[in-house]
Order: C-alpha cells, then sequence, then structure tokens
C-alpha cells in the first residue's frame, strides 16, 4: 500500500512516516506535504496513493478546502488535535478519525478498517457529512474568556483582544488598553476557538485580531511585516508561503 502524509508539523510527519513502517514493512510512504496549496497541486500532477493520513489544521488553512478544489481517489484518515471535533461521530468504514499523538495501535486499525472497504474519499458518502459537521462546529466560536482574578474573577471579551503571543511555552493576550493577561489554553488551543474572520495565526508565535492591525508592510524574501498598534516591539513576519492567505484574509 502506499501513503501519502499532509501534515505540517514536522516532527508529527516523520513520526507518522515510522508508524506507517513499522506497522508493515512493505508500507510505502510516497510524500510528505505541508500546505493545503502543495496538496492541490500534487494531486493534479500524480498517481493517488490508497491511503491518505491528513491532518486538519495545516500552514495555509483547512485541509477541508483540498476537497473543494480536487477530487481525491484516496481512503482519507484525517489526524488531528484537537478533540473538539467528535471523533465518535465518523468512526465509520473508508473514513478515520484520530487524535494526536497517533498511536501505533490505532493507526492500525485504521488501516485495517480501508482494508475492509477500500472507499475513496471520491466516492465516500459519509466526508460531506464529516465537513458539515465540521464546519457547524466552527461556527460556534468563543465571545469571552474567564480569569481568576483577586479574590473572585474577571471576565475578557475577545473584540478586546489585540494580540496573542507565545514565549518561554507561555500564552499571552494583550489588550486593547495595554492590558496583559497570560491564558492557560496554547496557541494551537485558541485558534480553534478563535473565529477565523477576526484572529489569523500570522506564524507559531502570533494571534492577530484583524481590528488591532495598523499597517502592513512589504519584508526581505516576499515576507509580510504586520504592524499592530501600539505594539512596535513585537516583529509580526508572515511567510511567503502565507502572505497570499493573509493579504486574501485582509482583502474581504
Amino acid at each position: 500500500m502506499k501513503f501519502l502524509i499532509i501534515e505540517d508539523e514536522k516532527p508529527n510527519a516523520s513520526r507518522l512516516k515510522k508508524i506507517v513502517e513499522q506497522i508493515d514493512p512493505s508500507f510505502e510512504v510516497v510524500h510528505i506535504l505541508d500546505t493545503v496549496t502543495g496538496a492541490v497541486t500534487w494531486f493534479k500532477q500524480n498517481q493517488h496513493p490508497e491511503i491518505v493520513l491528513m491532518d486538519i489544521r495545516l500552514a495555509d488553512g483547512l485541509s477541508f478546502d483540498i476537497f473543494s478544489q480536487v477530487k481525491i481517489n484516496s481512503a482519507v484518515i484525517f489526524t488531528t488535535a484537537y478533540d473538539e471535533y467528535a471523533l465518535q461521530a465518523f468512526k465509520v468504514n473508508g473514513i478515520d478519525y484520530l487524535l494526536k499523538p497517533i498511536e501505533k495501535e490505532e493507526l492500525e486499525a485504521a488501516i485495517n478498517k480501508v482494508k475492509v472497504s477500500p472507499i475513496s474519499a471520491a466516492t465516500d458518502p459519509n466526508l460531506n457529512e464529516l465537513l458539515k459537521f465540521i464546519k457547524q462546529k466552527d461556527a460556534r466560536y468563543r465571545t469571552r474568556f474567564l480569569f481568576p482574578y483577586k479574590d473572585g474573577y474577571k471576565t475578557i471579551t475577545v473584540s478586546d483582544i489585540d494580540l496573542i503571543y507565545s514565549e518561554d511555552k507561555n500564552t499571552h493576550m494583550i489588550l486593547q488598553n495595554g492590558g496583559l493577561q497570560m491564558a492557560s489554553q496554547t496557541l494551537e488551543e485558541l485558534e480553534e476557538q478563535l473565529d477565523p474572520e477576526q484572529f489569523f495565526r500570522a506564524n507559531r508565535q502570533y494571534i492577530i485580531n484583524i481590528n488591532s492591525i495598523e499597517s502592513l508592510h512589504n519584508h526581505f524574501n516576499g515576507k509580510l511585516k504586520v504592524v499592530i498598534r501600539n505594539q512596535y516591539q513585537h516583529e509580526i513576519l508572515i511567510s511567503k508561503e502565507k502572505a497570499p492567505l493573509f493579504k486574501q484574509w485582509l482583502d474581504r
């Protein structure tokens, strides 16, 4: 069997490849991709493998966008770190949904399921239900956060957050009034909880509120530099690969 891995975290991709090869030495990982754009191009130019191991959050968007641009003649096993998607709802033939970190036994069971019922994503009736459900889940985003404060609690509305950044494994929110709030969630968790119409994951360190952007500048090698109001000490760069998506996000 041939496999394609679509995963934007290199350690996770390497681990998946290793597990696949451990399950059966005859299994072959033909390629590893990390973007929606790259995956669409690859599917258009190459013979599709039996199985695709597909992360949901990629460097340039949700992997579900791939399906609207190309017909995938492979069985798809989704992998993700986000358990708010209903794992149990989609333990169905042809498509499986595994939570990270992926365990060998789980992946082997999913592969065996495909062997028994090798339904491709192009013809699997469950795929549309999965995509529909994910969109419904993504439609419910946070509007506020509750934090301990003195002898009680305080709330911070999402619209009051200018910038979120990670530093020394801690997550910080910079507020419109200049205040700083530490959050317990990781950037990955917050990216899932915040409305993508309002917030953008600029890179591995920053999430930006669209209303906090003061200016945008061209940078070296096709990158973009984002200036956030009153936060000049934070140099926020958008990669060349992500720049078109960022400009599209702004130009709505």
